[in-house]
C-alpha cells in the first residue's frame, strides 16, 4: 500500500508530550491515518515523499462554532448587538426556505474558504428558516463530502416562539404581531428527535466517517425542556456533540432570571441537559458557579472572540475556564457576525484579547492556549479528540503544511509565536484531510473554485433582492429589539463581561 511521508519537518504535534513546542519529526501516513511520528520513519518504494526542509506541520484547525447559513450575509451588517442583529440575519417574519441547490452552493463555498485557511474540521450549526428539511440537510452533507472537509453538521432547532425567548419583547411588540409569531408552527421535542434519528440513519458517518450529525438545540431559552433533555440523551447514546448557544449576551442572562429564576446553566443542570458531549457556544455571561457546574459535567466551550467583539457581546472568562479545567475551542461564528470563516484571525485574536483583563501578566492568554484551542481543544468540544486535533499515531492525517521561507516567518524565530501572531494563512503550502491533499499551494484540488464563485455571482441579484425585502419587513421591529437590549443592559445579572468604564456609561445613559 502506497503511503505519504513528510520527511524531517518542523512539527507542532499538540500531543501530551510536546504540545505546542516545535520539534523535528517525520510523519508517515497510510490509508488516511498517521502511522508513525518519529525523528526518522520508514520510506518504501512507491511512497510519496514531501521534503520537510523549511516546512512547518501542525494539526489542521478545528472551527468549533460556525454557521454556514450566514455565508450569503457576509459583510451585510455592522454595529448591531446580537438580538437586534438576529432580527435581520434570522428574521422572525418573512423567511422562506432555500432550495437544496442554493444550500449546497453556499456550503461548498463556505467549506472552500475554510480549507484554504487551514480549517480541516467544521462544527457547522446549520439553521434554515423557517425550518430545516431533510433535503436541505442532505445538501450540506453532499457539499462537504465533495469538497473533502471534516464536519459536524447540525439540525439546529428552535421550538419556542421567538417573542417568548426575550425579556420584555411580548409587551413591547404590537399585539397582532405577537399573535402572528406565536401562531407559526414549531417542532415538538418528539418531532425533532425523530428527525435527528432519521438524520443519524441517513447521513451520519458519510465520507468515510468524516461527516457526522450533530444535535443543536438553539439555546435553553429557545427550546423546551423535554427537547433539551432528550437531545442530551440521544447525543450520549450515539456519541454525538450536542451544541447549544448559552449566555452569549447580557440579554440572555436576564432571560434566565426572567424564565427560570436562575441562570441558564443552572437550569440546564436541573433538567439533566449537561453532559460530556455538551458544548456551549460562547458562554460569556456565566457565573463562577456556572463554571463549576460545567467543569463537573465535562461541558466544553467554543469561544468566538471576533464575533463577540463585533456584536458587543462581552469578554468570555478565558482564564476562569482554564483554571476550572473546562475544555475550550475556538470558533469564527457565522459570516454575518464575523464576516469570515478564516480561523487564523480568530487564533490571533484569542491570544491577544485576554491580555487585556488586567495587569497580572501571569494570567494573560498564551500562544500555547490559543493553539490548543484551535486544534485539540476544538476537537474535544466536537467530540472528535480521538480522531483529530493532534499529530499522533492513530489519528487521522488532518494537517497544515506551511512554507517557513515566507516573509511571515522571516527572520525565523519562535515559529509557534510566529504562527499565531505573524502568519495569516498565506504561507500555507498544503492542507490535508484524511491524508488527502485538498489544498495545494492555494489551489483546491477537489472542486472548481472559480465555477462556484461564478455561480453565486449569477444568483446574488435575486438573493440580495429578497434580503432587502426581509430587511424592510423587519425594520419596523428594530426599535423594540433595541429597547430590549437597552433595558437588559441596566439589569444586574451578578457578573460583568463588559468593561467597567462602558458599564458605567450604560448606567449613566439609562439612569
Amino acid at each position: 500500500m502506497n503511503a505519504t511521508v513528510i520527511k524531517a519537518a518542523t512539527v507542532i504535534t499538540m500531543d501530551a508530550a510536546t504540545g505546542s513546542s516545535p520539534v523535528v519529526r517525520s510523519i508517515r501516513i497510510e490509508d488516511g491515518a498517521i502511522t508513525q511520528v518519529a525523528p526518522d520513519v520508514d520510506v518504501r518504494d512507491g511512497d510519496e515523499v514531501i521534503d520537510g526542509t523549511d516546512r512547518l506541520v501542525v494539526p489542521g484547525f478545528v472551527n468549533a462554532h460556525t454557521h454556514s447559513w450566514e455565508y450569503l450575509y457576509k459583510g451585510r451588517y455592522d454595529n448591531l448587538p446580537l438580538e437586534l442583529w438576529m432580527l435581520y440575519s434570522y428574521p422572525i417574519l418573512g423567511g422562506r426556505p432555500l432550495s437544496p441547490e442554493l444550500v449546497g452552493l453556499r456550503s461548498r463555498l463556505f467549506a472552500m474558504e475554510s480549507l484554504k485557511n487551514g480549517v480541516t474540521t467544521l462544527v457547522d450549526d446549520v439553521l434554515e428558516t423557517p425550518t430545516q428539511d431533510r433535503a436541505q440537510l442532505a445538501a450540506v452533507f453532499d457539499a462537504y463530502d465533495e469538497v473533502g472537509i471534516r464536519a459536524n453538521i447540525s439540525g439546529h432547532v428552535i421550538n419556542r416562539p421567538f417573542v417568548d425567548t426575550l425579556p420584555f419583547a411580548s409587551d413591547l411588540l404590537p399585539a397582532d404581531l405577537v399573535v402572528q409569531v406565536r401562531a407559526q408552527p414549531v417542532l415538538t421535542a418528539q418531532e425533532y428527535l425523530d428527525y435527528s434519528r432519521a438524520a443519524i440513519r441517513d447521513q451520519h458517518g458519510r465520507g468515510g466517517g468524516r461527516l457526522r450529525y450533530m444535535l443543536a438545540p438553539s439555546g435553553p431559552q429557545r427550546c423546551t425542556d423535554d427537547l433539551l433533555a432528550g437531545a442530551t440523551v440521544l447525543g450520549l447514546e450515539h456519541g454525538l456533540e450536542v451544541h447549544i448557544h448559552v449566555l452569549e449576551t447580557r440579554v440572555q442572562a436576564v432571560t434566565g432570571q426572567d424564565l427560570y429564576g436562575t441562570t441558564l446553566v443552572q437550569h440546564l443542570a436541573d433538567i439533566g441537559a449537561l453532559s460530556s458531549g455538551t458544548t456551549f457556544a460562547h458562554g460569556i455571561w456565566v457565573t463562577d458557579h456556572d463554571i463549576e457546574l460545567m467543569a463537573s459535567a465535562g461541558v466544553s466551550v467554543s469561544h468566538n472572540p471576533i464575533s463577540n467583539l463585533k456584536l458587543g457581546s462581552g469578554l468570555a472568562p478565558w482564564r476562569r475556564y482554564h483554571h476550572a479545567g473546562v475544555p475550550v475551542g475556538l470558533g469564527s461564528d457565522g459570516c454575518s457576525s464575523s464576516d469570515t470563516p478564516r480561523l487564523h484571525e480568530v487564533v490571533k485574536m484569542a491570544a491577544l484579547l485576554h491580555k487585556a483583563g488586567g495587569p497580572d501578566h501571569t494570567t494573560w492568554s498564551t500562544v500555547d492556549e490559543a493553539l490548543r484551542a484551535a486544534t485539540i481543544g476544538g476537537a474535544r468540544t466536537a467530540s472528535l479528540h480521538k480522531v483529530t486535533g493532534s499529530i499522533e499515531v492513530g489519528k487521522r492525517a488532518d494537517l497544515n503544511v506551511y512554507d517557513l521561507g515566507t516573509l511571515a516567518f522571516t527572520p525565523r524565530s519562535r515559529v509557534d509565536n510566529q504562527l499565531v501572531y505573524s502568519e495569516n494563512g498565506s504561507s500555507l503550502e498544503y492542507v490535508l484531510v484524511d491524508g488527502r491533499i485538498v489544498v495545494d499551494h492555494g489551489r483546491l484540488t477537489t472542486v472548481d473554485e472559480q465555477a462556484a464563485i461564478a455561480e453565486l455571482r449569477e444568483r446574488m441579484p435575486a438573493v440580495a433582492q429578497w434580503q432587502d425585502k426581509l430587511d424592510l419587513l423587519n425594520d419596523g421591529f428594530a426599535g423594540v429589539f433595541d429597547e430590549v437590549h437597552r433595558r437588559c443592559a441596566a439589569v444586574d445579572v451578578g457578573v460583568e463581561r463588559w468593561t467597567a468604564q462602558e458599564r458605567g456609561r450604560v448606567a449613566l445613559r439609562l439612569g
